[in-house]
């Protein structure tokens, strides 16, 4: 009989972010799949009792809490020794948890404290024959795995975007608090800083994927080229819509390569292969051509569109639902109209 733990850390204001609740809800699948299997709360944060009463009702049978000032920050030594407790505490042979940062940072040497075994980036989980089996993608993304492990516990940090939030689960939680007895901490957290809003061009919840090619830097119709207006495009509509900023991975190259690019485009904006596979339900695509190395990082993006001048480009191959034949710069200074008048 498998005893699943769900882990997860709890934000400074007591609640539980989106990828925390995806993840729950593919734990409690889990838990539903695997006859005589149980299923643990664990939970990590300053104050946890919020977040446990804000899932009460979804049938875990035991809440457990490490909460105090010291658990309330990202800090390895402490997340690492909290989840360390939980885990000997609950007696888990599987361990499901979000690949957050702050998880993934803290997971992998808690296995390896408890002779465990890790798998991160997990892209789907199920239920075979009585045997649990995760997806995940390799060599560049372009294949998928499943696979299975006899060793427990066995840990699984799961992308976000795979399950579907869990919902209608509030209620009153009994937690058990579980103590954790720390090491001497040499690592001390004095604050946070963040960018603004408007500085911040990745946002993974997002509805809406913006990617940006390399077209926008070339020469346009004129024989010239058009950089700052295509900044000011690119961020007016990001800032009236709130979207995610792609890029593919000629146009954040061009940096080392010492041409003009532009000034808020980093590799962290990279799609495809290389790059990062973002989940959004809809997704732009801009002055770059759809070759499969980019468009592989699109396979999550429920609904494609693009704008290309080629009528014969990678998009138009089946690539993209809908493709725009038409200039970017005209598409998208119509479109920033359009919804600046709401």
């Amino acid at each position: 009989m498998d005893k699943i733990l769900f882990i997860t850390d709890v934000a400074s204001d007591g609640s539980l972010p989106k990828a925390a609740l995806e993840v729950l809800n593919g734990a409690v699948r889990l838990a539903n799949d695997l006859e005589g299997a149980t299923l643990t709360v664990g939970l990590i944060g300053g104050d946890v009792q919020a977040a446990a009463d804000s899932i009460a009702s979804l049938g875990a049978g035991t809440f457990l809490g490490v909460s105090g000032d010291d658990f309330a920050v990202s800090r390895y030594s402490t997340d690492a020794a909290a989840a360390e407790a939980l885990v000997r505490k609950s007696e888990a042979t599987l361990v499901v948890a979000p690949g957050t940062a702050r998880l993934s940072r803290a997971l992998p040497g808690v296995a390896q404290r408890v002779d465990g075994r890790i798998d991160s980036h997990v892209a789907g989980v199920q239920v075979d024959n009585g045997a649990v089996q995760i997806e995940r993608w390799y060599y560049r993304q372009r294949m998928i795995a499943t696979m299975t492990r006899t060793q427990r516990p066995w840990f699984m940090l799961i992308d976000s975007g795979v399950f579907e939030p869990i919902e209608g689960v509030a209620g009153s939680a009994s937690v058990d608090a579980v103590s954790v007895e720390l090491p001497s901490l040499r690592t001390q957290v004095v604050g946070e800083e963040a960018a603004s809003g408007e500085a911040q061009t990745i946002r993974p919840d997002a509805d809406v994927l913006l990617v940006a090619g390399a077209g926008w830097t070339k020469k346009q119709g004129d024989g010239q080229t058009h950089l700052p207006e295509a900044e000011s495009l690119i961020l007016g509509f990001l800032k009236a819509t709130a979207s995610s900023l792609g890029s593919s991975k000629s146009l954040v190259d061009q940096s080392g390569e010492g041409q003009e690019v532009l000034s808020f485009m980093s590799h962290m904006n990279q799609v495809g292969q290389t790059g990062s596979t973002p989940r959004h339900p809809k997704g732009l695509a801009t002055c770059c051509h759809g070759e499969e190395p980019h468009v592989v990082g699109w396979r999550f993006i429920k609904e494609r569109r693009a704008i290309n001048l080629d009528p014969g480009c990678g998009w138009a191959q089946g690539k993209a639902d809908v493709l725009y034949v038409a200039d970017a710069f005209e598409v998208m200074a119509k479109v920033n109209e359009l919804v600046s008048k709401g």
